[in-house]
């Protein structure tokens, strides 16, 4: 077996998994066997990958190396920078490999840390399997711990059409509707399994050697719990499918793996309830409610009055499971429809879910210590102003989530904007001649949802007192992993310091939405960075996402260094959401408890001043219905509202009429505000 390679296949035909060697034959030898199978000695294996980045940077062509004795992928610049650190790493433990929905030579490599990795082999054609997903189990001492470095990059993760060999399952049948007593009965095997471990491990005796108390043993005990808990979520899924595909009967011979076809219940509310009172007849009050004016697409732009607006008393807190628990059914068929791996991007999620503002509102509230970010200009030197701004940054994330439940924010759609502003305390008198206001400096927001698909949201902020401004990009990208849901914020903000004519490039984390079954959480995950080119100052931050076993929740690191001397000036650890300490070169700490920051509160018009397609009057009676917690009459405004977005697209594409934004104009990759700080001051000394 010296020299062979196992290569992993998703069946096309039958969407499970089967592993064989190269030079043997799938229905021959070891590869005919019913479960996973490996050769006895592999080595690593490494090539050339294209890798996406982000949506300014793209694709880029990287060498990558599976180091199976690590349990890690690698990648490098290029092969003659494989003696250096790679540039990146990837825990392949536990990992879920999937097939992209975009072309056939895509894939996407999710680790449990949160991280991912989207790759795409350039020189190889590949066959894309119908709904499959590959989990990774490697470890150092297993046997995917040893692979020939000569194989080209598709032997990485090898998909092709085959209907026969090896299963992923014991029996072929197992994962047919008709055949779910068979899982039952291996469930109930491993649950006896399950009691004899406890009760063997709790009646050891208390000796000095090994003992019930022992920490491996009660890390074993917990593994073999959660596994079961897991089990037993899935297996309620599949009986969901059951019943699903009983109500709607798949054509022809393909087995699908959790059924990609959608049912009515998620295509555009087709199936929701409706205000109507059984005859299909919509009541004519609730027709009146749900009309909302008509976009004008050649509208301009409106110049929002500070005086206008006024203290923001929106206090909802997300905390209420009761509906959620109600409709816990509901959401378990939604689950039991979806793939990992899966772009959530298209699909029309439960109104249960969701959270009474809009997601335009929601980046407006990461801005809820204005202070904090005022006083970066504040800084006496480069290095004091790097400092301030990543204390901003890392405080913003707390006061942006409402509530201990997660929930999700309305998908803004196209041409939505959101406007507010905060009066901030003076740290310094206002310049002479300049503009000023006596209640303080103002910080005045604007976002926008410049495109619909991809879901693309910009959003600006600026102080012309303190001749500071914040651009920023975000296109949201969600996707359903098993028991949460992971959405990358792809995209880049810049932070421009006029009085020092410094621009402060930064990234932004992943968000994870986990336990979706019991009790929603919010988890914050990645590698984010911020630079400033003239400066030479920088910041890596990471959001460290839980372990399985043991480690703290929301925790996250940073460390600011001088990129020409490499010294690093500042460290970070802490939480997100409470205590986090600032460690400096020469010997102080600081502790900054995000908890007990004081809160601005912004300021928004009331409703009945606002524009037809800002995002609180646009979404009020969906607001309304919700606090209200009528779900039937939520879920038939959001759908109007839906429904109304896609007439308008139709009818642009009928008519070949470009989109108009607003507010943002497209440069290169990004959007920028039309008016930015750094024009009109320079035109306006």
């Amino acid at each position: 077996m010296q020299g062979e390679t196992a290569a992993i296949r998703i069946s096309d035909s039958e969407g499970k998994l089967d592993v064989y060697t190269p030079n043997r034959t799938p229905s021959s030898g070891r590869g005919s066997s019913k479960s996973w199978q490996y050769s006895d000695h592999m080595e690593n294996i490494d090539g050339y990958l294209m890798k996406y980045t982000n949506l300014v940077t793209g694709w880029q062509y990287r060498f990558f190396v599976l180091n199976n004795e690590a349990g890690l992928l690698e990648y490098f610049v290029n092969e003659q920078s494989r003696p250096q650190k790679p540039r990146g790493t990837l825990p392949l433990a536990g990992a879920v490999i999937s097939p992209s929905d975009e072309d056939s030579h895509t894939f996407t490599v999710n680790a449990i840390s949160g991280e991912q990795y989207k790759l795409r082999d350039a020189g190889s054609v590949i066959d894309r399997p119908v709904g499959g997903s590959l989990v990774y189990e490697g470890s150092g001492s297993s046997p995917l711990s040893q692979r020939r470095s000569s194989q080209n990059p598709a032997s990485f993760f090898s998909l092709s059409q085959h209907s026969t060999g090896s299963s992923l399952y014991a029996s072929k049948r197992s994962l047919l509707p008709d055949h779910l007593v068979d899982a039952r009965e291996m469930m109930s095997q491993a649950q006896g399994q399950h009691r004899d471990l406890i009760q063997t491990i709790e009646g050891l005796p208390a000796a000095p050697g090994l003992s019930p108390l022992d920490q491996d043993l009660l890390l074993l005990k917990a593994t073999s719990m959660a596994t079961l808990s897991c089990l037993n979520d899935c297996f309620h899924i599949l009986q969901l499918q059951q019943v699903a595909r009983q109500k709607g009967p798949l054509g022809g011979p393909t087995i699908e793996w959790l059924g990609p076809k959608l049912p009515d219940i998620l295509k555009n509310g087709s199936a929701l309830p409706c205000l109507d009172g059984g005859d299909g007849k919509t009541d004519a009050a609730s027709l009146e409610r749900l009309e909302v004016e008509p976009c004008d697409f050649a509208r301009e732009q409106e110049d929002i009055d500070p005086e206008d607006e006024v203290e923001d008393t929106f206090t909802d807190e997300e905390d209420d499971l009761g509906a959620v628990e109600e409709e816990r059914s509901v959401i378990l068929h939604l689950l039991s429809q979806l793939k990992l791996g899966m772009d959530l991007t298209r699909v029309v999620l439960p109104t249960v879910i969701l959270e009474k503002r809009s997601l335009l509102e929601m980046y407006a509230d990461f801005m809820l210590h204005p202070d904090l970010l005022v006083a970066v200009s504040d800084g006496a030197g480069p290095e004091e102003r790097m400092v301030s701004f990543v204390e901003y940054y890392l405080t913003s994330f707390h006061e942006g989530r409402r509530g201990a439940v997660a929930k999700k924010p309305y998908n803004p759609i196209i041409g939505e904007s959101f406007h507010c502003s905060w009066r901030v305390p003076r740290s310094r008198p206002p310049p002479e001649g300049g503009p000023h206001s006596p209640d303080g400096c103002l910080l005045r927001f604007v976002a926008e949802q410049v495109s619909h698909h991809p879901p693309v949201s910009g959003f600006y902020a600026e102080c012309p007192e303190r001749r500071l401004c914040v651009n920023t990009h975000v296109w949201t990208k969600s996707k359903f992993m098993g028991m949460s849901i992971g959405v990358s914020m792809v995209g880049e903000g810049c932070l421009y310091l006029m009085e020092h004519g410094e621009e402060y490039t930064f990234t932004l984390p992943c968000a994870y939405a986990r336990s979706i079954l019991t009790v929603p959480w919010v988890e914050l995950g990645g590698k984010v960075t911020v630079s400033c080119a003239k400066t030479g100052y920088s910041a890596a931050i990471t959001f460290q996402t839980k372990p399985f076993y043991g480690g703290k929740l929301h925790k996250v690191t940073a460390e600011v260094k001088h990129n020409s001397t490499n010294a690093v000036v500042c460290r970070v650890q802490g939480e997100w959401n409470g205590a986090l300490e600032f460690s400096y070169s020469n010997g102080d700490t600081r502790v900054v408890d995000v908890t007990k920051l004081p809160v601005t509160k912004k300021r928004v018009r009331p409703i009945e001043q606002q524009g037809p397609y800002e995002s609180r009057r646009l979404w009020q009676h969906v607001t309304e219905s919700l606090r209200q917690k009528d779900m039937d009459k939520a879920t038939e405004h959001k759908r109007h509202l839906e429904e109304r977005q896609r007439t308008e697209e139709r009818h642009r594409t009928e008519t070949e009429t470009p989109w108009r934004t607003r507010y943002f104009e497209r440069e290169g990759e990004g959007w920028v505000y039309h008016k930015p700080l750094w024009k009109t001051a320079s035109s306006n000394p």
